[in-house]
This record gives structure tokens, C-alpha cells and sequence, in this order.
């Protein structure tokens, strides 16, 4: 079960500003009219009126400003860690409206190296939080841990072999067009991609934590569905015969650039940890 808290917080800001707007178009003049009887309104009223501009500010700042997230997994590690609480810029992408995601106002589009927010394009009701590395146009190769972009290697260098955090990782530093970040990669050689070109309208997505994240290179499984941009790479089949199917984050399920950690907070049970706040490289 998914709980869909845009949705509630739609119907909810909805139904207290009716409320509100009732009250001071017709149930004020009732109240007034009657005589030897207080004024005072009924508790439906005096919640509304209380409730209805916080809503409403929370609904405008969360829906086309800025969104709070918690990180739930390890996919995007060193670079965002479990219970990492951060902040997505809703309006970096465009402005879209609540519960429908309609865009209204278009913005920039992602860039290389940003860490953006979407839509899992299998199940919309989900978030996932990956680095592009890929935009339109794009021609990706993956090729023993090694990123190409347009027949270049993404420039990095190995930090340390078996850090104490991760052991079983290498920890390396990459430059993925402006954002200088850390990755882990296993030693082990796992997963290879032979060059593709990103088409138009997506992006091409992966976690900083390379062999552990649910990615572009994974999610599709070679089940082609344009429509989920589940895309087959034309001319390539493996061993089997089987295409190789690339997912790719359609433009529509952009939800936006995550730029902020803002707290740290791993479980109920701990003390939540304010000096985490940083940007996000």
C-alpha cells in the first residue's frame, strides 16, 4: 500500500478552503441573523479557519518550491547515506502541478552529474533518487566499471581500495560534468553496456553506489515498453538472442534536483543529527 500524501494534502487544503469560503459568503450572515443566539461558529468552521492557510502554504511551498525526502536505501552511497533527510528543488525541472504532474511552467532539464528525483517509470507511486549520466544525445558505454560519455571515459581516480565504511567496495572520485562525487564499484567485474544513444525526451540514470543500486541498467529486465521508456538498443542481442532493453527516465516523471541534506536521522531510536547539512554534489 502506498500512501499518497500529495493527494491528501490536496483534498484536504480543498475541503477546508470550501469550507472557508462557505463561511464568509453565507454562514457569517446566518450566524448574524439570528437573534438572542451567539455568533460563535460551529467547530467545523473554527478548524477550517485555522487549519486552511497552513495547508494551503504547505501544499503551494511542497508542490512548486521545495520538497523534503527521506533516503530509505543504499543505492546512492557515499554520496547519500540511509536516513538522510534532503531537499528537492521542485522548480529546477519545471513547475508541474500536485496529484495530476501536469507541467505548467517548463524549466530547465537536467544536466550530467546532477542527482534528480522522478517517478519510477514502473510504478509511479514510487521516488527514486539517482545521478544522471546520460542526457539526449548521449552516447553511454559501461565497460568493466568504467563509464564512457560520447566516446570519452568519465574522468576518476581511486581514492582508496576497501574503505572502513564499505569494505567489500573501492571508493573512487568521478567528474560527471560539473559535479565532482565519490562512487563505489566492487572489484569484481559484473555488468557490462555496449554504447547506446540516450533518445530524446530521457535520461539515463545510474546510483553512486554501482553495484548495489536498482538502475537504468537493471530496472527493465528486457521486457521492451516505450511507454515506461523501456527502450531496446537497436542492432544488440546477446548470447541468447535476448535484446538488451536500457530504462530510460521519461521527462514526464521528473520530479526534481535534489540540492540540500538538511539532517541525518538513521532510525526512531536515535537522536537526529542537524550537523549533516550540506549541499549535494
Amino acid at each position: 500500500m502506498h500512501f499518497d500524501f500529495a493527494l491528501l494534502l490536496v483534498i484536504a487544503t480543498g475541503i477546508t478552503g470550501v469550507v472557508v469560503l462557505l463561511d464568509k459568503l453565507w454562514l457569517q450572515k446566518k450566524r448574524r441573523q439570528r437573534i438572542g443566539r451567539g455568533s460563535r461558529p460551529g467547530w467545523v468552521v473554527d478548524y477550517s479557519r485555522s487549519f486552511f492557510p497552513v495547508l494551503a502554504l504547505v501544499l503551494v511551498l511542497r508542490s512548486f518550491l521545495f520538497e523534503p525526502f527521506q533516503i530509505p536505501s543504499g543505492s546512492m552511497l557515499p554520496t547519500l547515506k540511509i536516513g538522510d533527510f534532503i531537499l528537492v528543488n521542485k522548480f529546477s525541472y519545471g513547475v508541474r502541478l500536485p496529484v495530476s504532474h501536469t507541467e505548467i511552467i517548463r524549466g530547465a532539464r537536467p544536466e550530467l552529474g546532477d542527482v534528480a528525483v522522478f517517478r519510477y517509470p514502473l510504478d509511479e507511486r514510487l521516488n527514486y533518487i539517482k545521478r544522471v549520466v546520460g542526457v539526449p544525445g548521449d552516447r553511454i558505454r559501461y565497460e568493466d566499471k568504467q563509464l564512457w560519455v560520447n566516446g570519452e571515459p568519465v574522468a576518476r581516480e581511486l581514492v582508496t581500495r576497501h574503505p572502513s565504511e564499505s569494505p567489500a567496495e573501492w571508493l573512487w572520485r568521478e567528474q560527471t560534468g560539473a559535479a565532482t562525487h565519490e562512487v563505489y564499484n566492487t572489484p569484481l567485474r559484473l555488468y557490462d553496456l555496449p554504447e547506446f544513444e540516450v533518445p530524446a525526451g530521457h535520461y539515463f540514470v545510474m546510483g553512486d553506489n554501482r553495484d548495489q543500486s536498482n538502475d537504468s541498467r537493471f530496472w527493465c529486465q528486457a521486457a521492451a515498453n516505450a511507454e515506461v521508456g523501456c527502450i531496446a538498443v537497436p542492432g544488440y542481442v546477446d548470447g541468447r538472442g535476448m535484446p538488451l532493453v536500457v530504462g530510460f527516465v521519461p521527462e514526464s516523471t521528473l520530479v526534481g534536483k535534489a540540492v540540500a541534506v538538511w539532517m541525518h536521522w538513521p532510525g526512531l531510536f536515535h537522536w537526529p543529527n542537524l550537523t549533516a547539512m550540506r549541499a549535494i554534489e
